[in-house]
């Protein structure tokens, strides 16, 4: 399993709940791009219409060698998901205050998959909190390299 791009702002502007693994369905210039990495994924985000999940501004830049027929670099992306597990997020969206983040693609025996979370916003005192964990643990890391 290759990492092409990773939402590494995802975990410190929310709480994590669930992980799903989903394709996407893409053009040939596309898939070509992101086997080159050249995805983004920090303003993306997920939207269920009609019962079908789709992908917004997630940039995946023009490929190199492409010609006139190119993609849309920000094109509406559909993601190949189970119907259990589109009911199952689109009733969690429901409840106040959950939403539907991606946070990588990687590759997988060749093709190209996307994980999306079920995630809650986190408040600034729970961004700071987070932010003091995080700095207890790497002066904790710290201590026992040197001892």
């Amino acid at each position: 399993m290759k990492i092409v791009a990773q939402n590494k702002k995802a975990t410190h502007d929310y709480f994590i709940e669930t992980r799903y693994e989903a394709g996407i369905q893409l053009l040939g210039s596309e898939v070509k791009s992101i086997r080159a990495t050249k995805v983004n994924l920090n303003d993306a985000h997920v939207n269920i219409r009609n019962n079908e999940v789709y992908l917004l501004n997630m940039h995946i830049s023009k490929y190199d060698f492409g010609n006139r027929f190119n993609h849309d670099e920000l094109r509406t992306r559909k993601l190949l998901l189970n119907k259990k597990e589109i009911l199952k997020l689109q009733s969690k969206i429901k409840e106040d205050g959950y939403t539907i983040i991606p946070l990588k693609v990687y590759l997988k025996d060749g093709l190209i998959k996307i994980e999306i979370a079920l995630a809650k916003g986190k408040k600034n005192y729970d961004k700071r909190e987070s932010l003091k964990e995080k700095d207890m643990q790497m002066r904790m890391k710290k201590q026992f390299k040197m001892n």
